[in-house]
C-alpha cells in the first residue's frame, strides 16, 4: 500500500529508452502482487496449471521481465524477509480485506457477474510460500539475479541503490523515498508503454519541498504507513505545512495526541532499517532447456510463447561491467 505522498511530490514522466543499460533494483512483492492481481480470466480467476496451481505470477515474471531486458534494463530483484512486529496491524487488515474480497468474487461468479467478479477478485490476490519459491525458481532459471532481505524489500533496495549496486528501485510505493532511495522508477513492471513511466529523485523532492528526509519521514508518520495508522485529518500536504513550523513530537504534544507505539522506533524502521550486505549479484544465461521444462511441462505454458521470451533474454549482457560503465550511459 505505501505511504500516501502522492499530494507532494511531482515524478518526471521518462521512457524506457531513458534506462537502457540501467542496473534497476525491482520491489519483489510489489510487481508480484500486480501479476497476481492483473492477469486473470475475464471472471477474475487467476491463470492455472492443470494441477490447479496459480500460475499468473509466473507468466507476469516471464513476459514482463523480458520486456524489461529486451529494452536494455538489467534488473535485479528483491524479496521481503520478516515483516516488522510494527506490520502486525496492517498484516492483519490486508487479510480482512482479501477475506472479504474473494467471499464477494465467489458471490459474484455465482450470480454470473463477471465484472464484479473481476473487481473484486483483483482485490483478493494472496502471497503464498508456493507463489515465492515458484517466482525465484523461474528467476534463477532466467539468470535474473535476486536479493533475499532481512525484513523489507525496499529498504533493501534502497540500500543497493546507496551503495552503488544499482541505479535506481523499481515500486510502485513512495516509502523508498523514506528508505533513501536516490532514485525512484515507478510502473516499471506494469507499464507496455514507452512514455508513462514515472522518475523521482529524492535530493529533488526534498529540495522542492525544502525539507530533509527526517522531515519526510515526519510527514509519512502523520500521514499514516504501513506500521503506524497515522493522525486522524491529517495528509500530505498538512503534515507538509506542520513539520515545517514544528516537529511531530511537538505536534503531538501541543495537541495531546498519542501513538499506541513508539515514534523513534517507526522512524528507525525507515531511517535506520536492518540491511542484508551479504549479497552477490550476477546475470546468466537464460537456461532453454530449464525454462521449457518447468513453465511447459510443469506448469502447461505454451511453448511458442516462452521461446519468444527467451529470444528477447538471450541477448542480455552477462559480462560484469564496473559501475562507472553502466551508469555512464
Amino acid at each position: 500500500m505505501g505511504v500516501k505522498f502522492k499530494d507532494i511530490v511531482n515524478p518526471e514522466i521518462i521512457n524506457f529508452k531513458d534506462l537502457d543499460g540501467k542496473i534497476i533494483a525491482i520491489d519483489a512483492a510489489n510487481s508480484i502482487y500486480q501479476f497476481l492481481s492483473s492477469i486473470r480470466q475475464v471472471d477474475g480467476t487467476p491463470l492455472m496449471d492443470s494441477q490447479g496451481n496459480v500460475t499468473s505470477h509466473l507468466s507476469g515474471l516471464l513476459y514482463r521481465t523480458s520486456n524489461i531486458v529486451e529494452k536494455g534494463i538489467k534488473p535485479i530483484y528483491v524479496f521481503d524477509g520478516e515483516p516488522s512486529e510494527h506490520k502486525e496491524n496492517t498484516i492483519k487488515e490486508r487479510r480482512k480485506i482479501r477475506q472479504d474480497a474473494e467471499k464477494k468474487w465467489k458471490d459474484a461468479l455465482k450470480e454470473g457477474d463477471d465484472e464484479t467478479a473481476m473487481k473484486f477478485a483483483k482485490r483478493s490476490s494472496r502471497m503464498s510460500p508456493y507463489i515465492l519459491e515458484s517466482s525465484k525458481e523461474l528467476l534463477q532459471i532466467m539468470g535474473i539475479p535476486y536479493v533475499q532481505s532481512f525484513g523489507e524489500g525496499e529498504a533493501q533496495a534502497s540500500y543497493m541503490v546507496l551503495n552503488g549496486d544499482a541505479w535506481a528501485v523499481a515500486s510502485q510505493d513512495y516509502d523508498c523515498l523514506l528508505f533513501g532511495a536516490e532514485k525512484i522508477i515507478r510502473n516499471l513492471t506494469i507499464s507496455g508503454n514507452l512514455s508513462d513511466l514515472e522518475y523521482l529523485e529524492l535530493e529533488k523532492v526534498l529540495n522542492d519541498l525544502n525539507i530533509n528526509r527526517e522531515q519526510l519521514v515526519d510527514i509519512a508518520l502523520m500521514v499514516g504507513t504501513d506500521f503506524n495508522s497515522g493522525i486522524k485529518g491529517i495528509g500530505a500536504k498538512t503534515g507538509l505545512k506542520i513539520v515545517k513550523n514544528s516537529n511531530i513530537e511537538s505536534y503531538m504534544n501541543e495537541k495531546g495526541i498519542k501513538f499506541d507505539m513508539d515514534i523513534d522506533d517507526i522512524k528507525n524502521i525507515f531511517l535506520e532499517p536492518e540491511i542484508n550486505k551479504n549479497y552477490s549479484i550476477k546475470w546468466k544465461k537464460v537456461d532453454k532447456t530449464k525454462i521449457i521444462e518447468f513453465l511447459c511441462g510443469k506448469h502447461d505454458f505454451s511453448q511458442e510463447r516462452v521461446l519468444s521470451a527467451v529470444k528477447k533474454m538471450e541477448n542480455l549482457n552477462t559480462t560484469q561491467k564496473s559501475l562507472e560503465d553502466w551508469f555512464g550511459k
